[in-house]
């Protein structure tokens, strides 16, 4: 994304409101939504959803991370999350900036392999 589109979401200049805070609800009711969207993902009980963001001059990196009680993986839910919310970034700041792109979405553990448990991360919000 351009300096400027980073800049206005960082001091709160976007006309649709507080661009991270939508993004980080939309990404939680994503992940949520997950079993609805993708065919044959079973639902799982989530006990959390955290959508996190890192605003650095030219992209926004989205992480999301989903903690289950359940017996099985959440990486699905939590890809899902951090998707949605970069999907809402560039709904939300497609007016300043169309050029914006995202890419390397990626379910990487918490050393930042992608192994082990997964912590989902789209690394980057950018214009081309």
């Amino acid at each position: 994304m351009s300096t400027e589109t980073a800049s206005a979401i960082a001091s709160g200049a976007i006309s649709k409101g507080d661009v991270l805070a939508v993004a980080r609800v939309a990404g939680i009711q994503a992940a949520k939504q997950t079993p609805h969207l993708l065919p044959l993902c079973h639902r799982c009980w989530s006990a959390a959803v955290l959508v996190n963001f890192r605003l650095e001059d030219t992209y926004v990196e989205v992480e999301a991370n989903v903690d289950t009680v359940d017996r099985t993986g959440v990486e699905m839910e939590a890809m899902t999350a951090a998707g949605v919310a970069a999907l809402t970034i560039y709904d939300m700041c497609k007016s300043l900036d169309r050029s914006m792109t995202i890419g390397d979405l990626a379910a990487l553990g918490e050393d930042g392999r992608t192994f082990g448990h997964m912590a989902p991360r789209v690394r980057r919000l950018r214009s081309v």
